[in-house]
Order: structure tokens, then sequence, then C-alpha cells
């Protein structure tokens, strides 16, 4: 009976845990914000109204300063993030330029910075996984929804058929995935396989429908964008790659209170991602897809108030995944301390990805530390976005150019 169920929960993807989350604050609730100390007093115009024209400072609200779980980095993080490039750049995805920029993004450290106790070849295939998503990432974005449609199609394949030679000519995501999920496969047990086949399924669906919304010019509601962006995110397959020596039974993995605790973190995750990346992405024209650019138009809230917000809802979620911790049930020691492993990976998350946010190149340029100290970052200007790129010139930008 309990496997029956936990597959009719699966396939309905939990839907309903949603439905626990702390309701999303509106406009009228921004005022009752708990305010960070000092949010918005260095700013050039301090104590906007609605509407004005944007700071010439942003302040990044400190989300993760009373979280539980500290800075952690695996020691093989130099090895095999040196390793995992190395394979990467054997299939030139870009262009010299681009491939500077991405190197500086340094996805090796986001890797061992949340899977800290990582075994050598699992956190192989964590870089390696890290890598392969931003790589999607940037050749999907410069493409039309019929295209990109046609890219995932492939790496979609390539993920059910890792040992199947990929054709000549095909675009390379195919061969990087493919090797990647062949090498990271033969290290995980069969739960493991599955749970992280469905999730990356899942992820690369959202691409597509990521794509048609940029091709729309489209701007969800915060309710559409949580929807899409909870999968889009990818964060579910990065947490299999945490349970690839693990042995959790799906009527203990598909638990609600399991995926709860799941859902929670990444919705800390892509509050934490967008208000980091919000900078960059604005100034390349490509903010659409963030909840700061959507909260400011569906609230007609001011730039620091939208960051207010973001902060206000990140704190009702972390609350309640602490507050969820105490709702696991107990399936027996053996059982209980694979699930202990699980979630402590899931909370490692929340600090790793911020370290992550500061330490790399990716968002803040070689001024990342000194940004996570002071919080503040000047407003990078506008630059117009080249519509006429493809997958073959990629443009990635260096912060430090911006």
């Amino acid at each position: 009976m309990e496997f029956e169920l936990a597959n009719a929960m699966a396939d309905k993807r939990i839907n309903t845990v949603v439905r626990n989350l702390p309701a999303i604050p509106d406009k009228n609730s921004l005022y009752s914000f708990t305010v960070v100390k000092d949010m918005n007093t260095r700013t050039s115009t301090t104590e906007l109204a609605e509407g004005h024209a944007q700071p010439e400072m942003l302040y990044l609200p400190e989300t993760v300063r009373d979280w539980p779980w500290t800075r952690m980095i695996n020691p093989y993080y130099e090895e095999v993030a040196h390793e995992s490039s190395v394979w990467l750049k054997s299939f030139k995805p870009f262009k010299k330029q681009s491939q500077y920029a991405f190197d500086l993004c340094d996805f090796g450290r986001l890797a061992s910075l949340v899977y800290p106790h990582a075994s050598r070849e699992h956190l192989r295939a964590g870089v390696d996984l890290m890598n392969v998503f931003f790589v999607i990432d940037e050749y999907t974005d410069v493409e039309p929804q019929q295209v990109v449609r046609e890219m995932i199609e492939v790496v979609i394949d390539a993920i059910h058929n890792p040992t199947k030679p990929r054709p000549e000519g095909e675009v390379v995501l195919g061969e990087i995935t493919r090797q990647f999920w062949d090498r990271a496969k033969k290290t995980a047990t069969p739960g493991a396989i599955q749970h992280f086949v469905d999730s990356f399924k899942d992820y690369l669906d959202t691409v597509v429908i990521q794509a048609g919304d940029r091709d729309q010019d489209k701007i969800c509601t915060v309710e559409e964008y949580f929807e899409v962006r909870s999968d889009n995110i990818g964060s579910r397959s990065c947490y299999a790659i945490s349970e690839l020596h693990l042995n959790i039974p799906d009527y203990i993995f598909y638990h609600p209170v399991i995926k709860e605790l799941e859902l929670l973190i990444t919705y800390l995750l892509i509050l934490d991602n967008d208000m980091a990346s919000y900078n960059r992405e604005q100034a390349a024209g490509d903010d659409c897809y963030n909840i700061i650019t959507i909260v400011m138009r569906q609230f007609n809230l001011s730039l620091p108030n939208a960051f207010k917000w973001a902060a206000r809802y990140h704190d009702e979620i972390k609350t309640k995944f602490l507050d969820g911790l105490k709702k696991v049930p107990s399936w027996g020691k053996e059982l209980d301390d694979q699930v202990a492993m699980y979630i402590d990976h899931l909370a490692r998350w929340p600090r790793g990805n911020d370290c992550w946010n500061f330490e790399s190149g990716r968002y803040f340029g070689s001024k990342g530390l000194e940004i996570q100290k002071t919080r503040y970052v000047p407003l990078y200007p506008k630059r117009k976005r080249d519509t006429h790129l493809h997958k073959d010139d990629v443009e990635i930008a260096i912060v430090d150019s911006l």
C-alpha cells in the first residue's frame, strides 16, 4: 500500500505541497516587513517614492545571516574543478572571450560549496552538472522557442541513452550531457538514477517554456513565476546528486514532509539567485525572468522595496523550513540516517549558494568579497541586448567590464 501511494504521489509531482508555503506577500503588506537595518540609507536617492528613478547603489539583503549551516567546501575542490573544466573545454562550446568569462564563474566552486561531504567521484558528477546547466543556459538564452525545443530534445535523448554515440553535426549539448550522465550514472543507486532523470526532464521542459515566454516578452505573475521557476532553476536535479550513494525508498522520498522541505529550499534559492543576479540581468536587458522585476511590475514597487519584498518572503520561508524539520517522521535508524544526510544536503544549499554568489565572478566580478561585506553594489548601466546572437556566438559578459 505504501509503495502504491508513493507512486501516485510521484506522478502528481506533489503539487499540493505548494498550498502549504507561506502566502506570497502583496504590496499592502510591504510596509509591515521587518526592514533590514540601514537598507537604503546609502543610496543616492533615499526614501524613493514608487515610480521614481532607480538608486545608483543597490543594497543586497543578508538573507542567510542567521542560517544555522555554516560555510564548508569540499577538500577535492581544486583538482576536481580543474578536471571538469578541462573536460568541458575539450568540446569548445564558446569562443575564447566567452570561455574566459565562463571560467570566471567558477562553477566547480559552487558544487564544492554545496556538496562539501561528497566523495571525489560524486563531486565530479556535481561539478559536471553545474557546467552542463550553465552551458544549456547560455545556449538556450539566445535562441527562439522552436530552436530551443530542438536542442532540448537532443539533451533528453542523451540522458535516456548515455551510451549511444551522438550523431555528427548535432548541437554539442548532446555529447556534453551524454558524457556527464554516462560517468555519473555508474556511481549511482537505482533510486537516485530515476530521481535525477525525472527531475532533469522537468527542468528541461521548463527551459522550453521560458524560451516561449521570452519570445513573447511575457512577464509572469509572481504565482506563475514560482510555479515554473521551481523546476526551471534545476535544484531538484542538484539534490539528486547528493543521493547518488543513498537508497531512500520512494515512499519516503515522496513523503509530503520531504517534498515540502525540498520546495522550501528551492524557493530560498530562487529568491537568493534573483536578488544576486538582478543587477547583471537588468544591465543586459534580460531581467524579465527575475522575481525583482516581476514584483516591481505586479505590485508597482520601487527597486528598493522589491528587494525588501524578496527579503521578507525569504525570511518567512526560512522559518517554515526550520519548523518543518521537526515534522520529519521516523522510519527506523537505518533509513533515518539516510534521510538525515539528504536533508543536511538540502540545508547546505542556501549557504553554499550565497557564498558562491560572492566568491565567484558570476555576478559581482572581482569585487564579490567586498560587496559581501558592505552589501552595496553600483547599479550597472544598461546595454542594448543583441537579439541576433545564436548558440555559436554566445557572448558571456565579464562583470568587471559592465
